[in-house]
């Protein structure tokens, strides 16, 4: 019997609040509903690391096919330190825009 392997999206992502001083990355297998939940962690006051920093505009992303390389890609990008991170970000995003309208 053969077995096929599916191909799915997952996405990192690095959020940030409104003054851009904080980030925050993730990962997760579709954009719009996580990028909602965000902000809904905001509105419902939950005791997350978005909600307290109202961490809820997208700033970079990378679409992957298998979750393992999303996962590891992710891990990456968290022990990087703040001028990597500004540097990745300015490879798609050089004037730090809000992307989340492209998931609307």
């Amino acid at each position: 019997m053969l077995i096929q392997e599916g191909f799915h999206t997952y996405y990192i992502y690095i959020l940030t609040n409104k003054p851009r001083s904080v980030f925050y990355t993730g990962v997760t297998n579709n954009l719009r509903i996580r990028l909602s939940q965000h902000q809904e962690n905001i509105l419902l006051k939950k005791r997350t690391f978005t909600s307290m920093y109202n961490v809820q505009f997208l700033l970079y992303y990378e679409k992957f096919t298998w979750i393992h390389e999303a996962i590891a890609r992710e891990k990456e990008i968290k022990g990087w330190d703040r001028k990597k991170k500004l540097e990745l970000i300015k490879t798609i995003n050089p004037d730090f825009d809000f992307l989340n309208y492209l998931f609307e």
